[in-house]
């Protein structure tokens, strides 16, 4: 259970830091779309010659296109929700979301399980991302405030509904292609869902021009943060190891506070610390 776990570690780190880049970008469709084109021109190679040895049935191409058609979904919802939230604020609604819903697929449908300090974790964890979301409860707040704390919350937990739907089917798709393979079918999915957007901005050369570099680490990472994820699928239950990757959590919130000198630090950053007390719990007793 070692190396599984390392390799969801090493996946949050990558996932929070392209979210970074992401946030910093001037155009957030456009950015997103160029960090996934790369990786999606260098892989399709990999999945012609794959499904070309090894055909698929019927069923199995509907599941890869299920895929497609949530990634999609998913890059445009993204781009959205970051023109309007703090990295630190809906970044662990996104990713929460998933920490609450995949473990519970993973035993309903899965047959997988959880133990007591397994589920106290997830409510930890969950509890964690509330705070920091921002929503306060019992305060009052200026008329114009809440309604901008709620369009990037509501935006940020359908996001996080993406990611559970396109975790499990992808969980399903593993039986029947590889990892690097399945990854090019979501990544052609994410650049399908953000080309219309990309096409009527036409600023794909002024992105490219001022964040050329982060571009290139973040067409490394993006990829590379769900790869790394998909191996550990491979190696262990999807309940155990999914809420193990919302320490990215952490680490984005961190970097929100520490580079893009967001507020609520002292908050957001003592909240994340009880949440990887969740994560603990989920990991190593769950």
């Amino acid at each position: 259970m070692v190396i599984p776990i390392l390799l969801v570690l090493a996946s949050g780190l990558c996932h929070a830091v392209w979210n970074l880049f992401t946030k910093r970008s001037i155009n957030k469709g456009v950015f997103l779309w160029t960090i996934m084109m790369i990786p999606s021109v260098l892989l399709l190679p990999v999945l012609i010659v794959e499904l070309w040895k090894t055909p698929l049935s019927l069923g199995a191409y509907g599941l890869l296109l299920l895929s497609v058609l949530l990634q999609g979904v998913y890059s445009w919802l993204l781009s959205k929700t970051y023109e309007l939230g703090d990295l630190s604020q809906i970044y662990p609604i996104m990713r929460g979301t998933s920490t609450l819903l995949v473990p519970l697929i993973g035993v309903i449908f899965l047959k997988e399980s959880l133990s007591l300090f397994g589920w106290t974790g997830i409510i930890l964890m969950i509890g964690g991302f509330f705070v920091l979301s921002g929503i306060s409860v019992g305060h009052k707040q200026t008329a114009n405030r809440q309604p901008q704390n709620l369009k990037p919350f509501a935006l940020a937990l359908l996001v996080g509904l993406c990611t559970t739907s396109y975790v499990f089917v992808d969980k399903l798709n593993l039986g029947n292609i590889s990892p690097l393979a399945l990854l090019e079918v979501t990544n052609i999915g994410f650049v399908a869902g953000l080309t219309p957007l990309v096409l009527r901005s036409k600023a794909l050369k002024r992105e490219w021009k001022t964040n050329r570099n982060t571009i290139l680490l973040g067409a490394f990472l993006n990829p590379g943060s769900y790869l790394l994820f998909l191996f550990a699928m491979q190696q262990a239950p999807m309940a155990h190891i999914s809420p193990l990757r919302e320490i990215g959590t952490v680490f984005a919130t961190f970097l929100g506070v520490m580079l893009l000198k967001e507020q609520q630090g002292l908050r957001r950053i003592t909240t994340s610390i009880i949440i990887f007390c969740g994560i603990l719990m989920i990991g190593v007793l769950g």
